[in-house]
């Protein structure tokens, strides 16, 4: 079984949890995900199935989320499964004023990742400081902030829905967290759904129970050529004899990734420098 698989990740399972489950039913341990998805988050989860686990790098990895912001009261893990530990309902801002407040967190940004989050410093992932009440100084990250745009906005509830489109590593939950501040009030996140994850859709995955045995997986299987944006060349008899032993292809014009197809199948995936293409990954 080689390829990938559009999975809608439902509330309350971890990403692992997924990975763990199709192995049982498809019976292959050579399984991984992209782009981790907290409990309590739901929404699109791209699988690497077989030698596809191997392509993971080469999958864009922009991402875009609907995601619900409780205004009023922050928690200690920047979402709703955190213990509250600000409130102030005095202030309901008006939408000018969110409007006002999102041209901060639009483009490069620098944020602070939440303290209970899997981000490692000195050996140990944040969340286990935090846990043991342990201070941790925590350097900001830069992440790109492509869109983001209110689709909703309850003032009695004080409950805000935002559209963001966004680069690999950003926090939702920090976003959350600091547009309250931001606002003069608090902030945490109270539902999150991934829409998109590079190429993988939200419209174009696949539930759970839709995925009872090995053939429900194999007939919603994604051939990799489908969802790699690389340049691709097609090897002759020749050629694919070099592949096969790893062998560089004196083949000039490409300077960066390209897909070695055989057949129409996917053989390799090679680097284009100094003239010849090199064989990074074989896939015959």
């Amino acid at each position: 079984m080689f390829g990938f698989l559009n999975v809608y990740k439902p509330k309350g399972k971890t990403s692992h949890d997924i990975v763990s489950i199709l192995r049982k039913i498809t019976g292959v341990k050579q399984i991984g995900h992209t782009g981790t998805l907290d409990p309590f988050a739901e929404g699109v989860l791209p699988i690497c199935i077989g030698k596809a686990t191997r392509l993971i790098e080469y999958l864009k990895d922009d991402k875009a989320y609907i995601g619900t912001i409780q205004l009023g009261s922050s928690t200690t893990t920047y979402d709703i499964e955190g213990e509250k530990v600000n409130v102030n309902n005095n202030i309901i801002p008006s939408v000018d004023e969110i409007e006002q407040a999102l041209r901060f967190f639009r483009g490069k940004i620098e944020q602070f990742p939440p303290v209970y989050s899997a981000i490692k410093v000195k050996g140990k992932k944040l969340y286990e400081y935090a846990r043991k009440g342990e201070e941790v100084k925590i350097e900001p990250r830069g992440v790109n902030i492509y869109r983001l745009e209110i689709v909703n906005y309850n003032k009695e509830s004080k409950q805000l829905e935002l559209y963001i489109e966004c680069s690999k590593g950003t926090y939702i939950r920090s976003i959350a967290n600091d547009l309250g501040e931001k606002l003069g009030t608090y902030g945490h996140l109270i539902k999150l759904i991934r829409v998109n994850a590079g190429s993988f859709g939200v419209n174009e995955s696949i539930k759970l129970e839709d995925l009872q045995t090995k053939e429900d997986v194999e007939k919603h299987l994604i051939y990799p050529l489908e969802y790699l944006d690389y340049p691709k060349y097609e090897l002759n008899e020749e050629e694919i004899n070099l592949v096969s032993n790893g062998m560089p292809l004196g083949i000039n014009g490409f300077s960066s990734t390209v897909l070695l197809t055989y057949k129409g199948e996917l053989a390799a995936v090679a680097e284009g420098f100094e003239n010849k293409l090199l064989c990074r990954k074989v896939f015959l």
